[in-house]
This record gives structure tokens, C-alpha cells and sequence, in this order.
């Protein structure tokens, strides 16, 4: 179940049954989510609440629907991913993306044998034969989206020589990869002094630097990318591990729990 936040009621009654909660992010939502003002405050409050004390940062998907991410989103949820509705440019496949990740249903590799075009500096337009991608292989990046980096504006304001730079990843990861790859990449082990915080974001099978020069990247990011991937990997691994864990534990209670009341029932004679 998903939904988006807009009833006080159905927050109250319904925001602790849903797996997912959609936050349709604008200026004025900001102000009044920061602010504490009416409806809109009282959804902060039970939104942060819910994170510090479940640490479901996963749950609440911050909707872009017009602004930027810093005029629109509130700060609480900076740095998560979100899904940027605002603009017709790429709208659809943001759309299809986030109703992927709301369904669960992350796309598959292409059969063996089918053509696919990739527009890295290895292969631009140029057809390969792509074999399936193993689902529990680790993310890897495979190269630059030429085709899809942005153009500056180059206006004279502050940030105007800046520009989008796609990567395209071995294959799509989950909702719960990209999260951890852009708090990997705001927080790294390790980062230089050109390290530019809250550009990264992670799309289908992309992950995007909104904010930086291909310059930048040669010199200073592709390092930190690298290292912002292995972390994510290593870190849903072992997210992936406690899992397993869990429902091995959950696996062998329950078959105890029925051995326990089979042997005892068959102690029980009424007669």
C-alpha cells in the first residue's frame, strides 16, 4: 500500500499500515513542514517521530512536484532519495521508476541474445549483446551517460557553470541500494576537498551528479563514486545477511513450536 500525504485523518488511522508514504514536496510545503504550521506540521512530527524511533527511513518518498530540492524539500529529508516530478523532461521515466520501486518490481536483465544500445564512451550507438545480469551480483558502474549530461546554464549565478552527469550502473539495483548510496556518498570514509554533498541521486539503472563539471569528476569524484558504491553493496549485504538471520531463526521457532505441541498432544489421552 502507498499513498500520498494529504488527509489528518488517514495519517492518524492509516500511516503505520502503509509500506510506503509519498511526500508531495512544493516551496510552500517546506515552510510549513519546517515551521510546524497546521495540518502539514502535525505530519512532520509523526513522519520524524516514526523515523528516529523505527529507523524507517525507507517508508517516506519525498515527491518533487515543483521548486527545486532545496527550495521545496524539507531539510529533515535532504540527502534521501526522491523522485523529481516537476519537470517534463523526465517525468515519464521518473514516474515509471518510482511506481517500480512502489510495486516492488524491479526490472530484469535482458534475455541472452537481445540487443541493447548504451551510450558509455566505450559504446556510444553502438548495439552489444548483453547477457543477463545475476540479481545478487554486486553494483558496479559501468561508464558516463554522455548522451543525457546536461548543458550550464553558464548565466553568471552562482553554481550556473554546473551540470547533471548520469552513470550507468551493470544493472538495476533496489530502492533500498540507492537510499544507502546516497547516504554513502553524503557521508563517505573518505572524501576530498572538492567533495560536494547532496548531488547524488540514483535512478532505474543510474546513479546522477547534479551539481558538478566532467572536470570534477576526473579529478576529484570518480574516486568517491566508487567508494560510495562498494559501501552500499557491502552494507545491503550485510543488511541482505541479517535478513537471512531473521527468518532462519523464525524458521527453526516455528518448527519447534510445532513439534512441541505435537509432542505434547500426543501425550493428552482423554480417555
Amino acid at each position: 500500500m502507498f499513498q500520498a500525504t494529504k488527509c489528518l485523518i488517514l495519517w492518524k488511522n492509516q500511516s503505520g499500515k502503509n509500506d510506503y508514504v509519498l511526500i508531495i514536496c512544493t516551496p510552500k510545503y517546506k515552510t510549513k513542514s519546517e515551521d510546524r504550521i497546521g495540518g502539514v506540521g502535525y505530519e512532520g512530527d509523526i513522519m520524524t517521530a516514526e523515523v528516529l524511533q523505527k529507523s524507517n527511513h525507507r517508508k517516506f518518498i519525498p515527491i518533487l512536484k515543483s521548486g527545486t530540492k532545496d527550495t521545496s524539500i524539507p531539510s529533515w529529508l535532504q540527502g534521501k532519495y526522491y523522485v523529481d516530478l516537476s519537470n517534463e523532461t523526465h517525468y515519464e521515466n521518473n514516474y515509471s521508476d518510482l511506481t517500480t520501486t512502489l510495486l516492488n518490481d524491479r526490472e530484469t536483465a535482458p534475455e541472452l541474445g537481445i540487443s541493447t544500445t548504451r551510450k558509455t564512451p566505450n559504446s556510444r550507438n553502438q548495439e552489444t549483446k548483453s547477457e543477463p545480469v545475476p540479481k545478487d551480483e554486486p553494483i558496479k558502474i559501468k561508464g558516463i551517460v554522455i548522451d543525457e549530461i546536461t548543458q550550464p546554464t553558464n548565466d553568471g549565478t552562482a553554481g550556473s557553470g554546473l551540470y547533471k552527469i548520469p552513470f550507468e550502473l551493470n544493472r538495476t539495483p533496489s530502492y533500498e541500494w540507492r537510499e544507502l548510496f546516497i547516504n554513502a556518498w553524503n557521508r563517505p570514509p573518505s572524501w576530498t576537498s572538492m567533495h560536494r554533498r547532496g548531488i547524488a541521486t540514483a535512478y532505474g539503472n543510474q546513479v546522477i551528479l547534479n551539481g558538478t563539471t566532467i572536470e570534477e569528476v576526473e579529478k576529484y569524484h570518480k574516486d568517491t563514486l566508487k567508494l560510495a558504491v562498494q559501501v552500499a553493496n557491502k552494507q545491503l549485504e550485510e543488511i541482505n545477511r541479517r535478513k537471512q538471520q531473521q527468518a532462519e531463526r523464525e524458521r527453526i521457532e516455528r518448527e519447534n513450536h510445532r513439534k512441541n505441541i505435537d509432542d505434547i498432544s500426543n501425550r493428552i489421552n482423554f480417555d
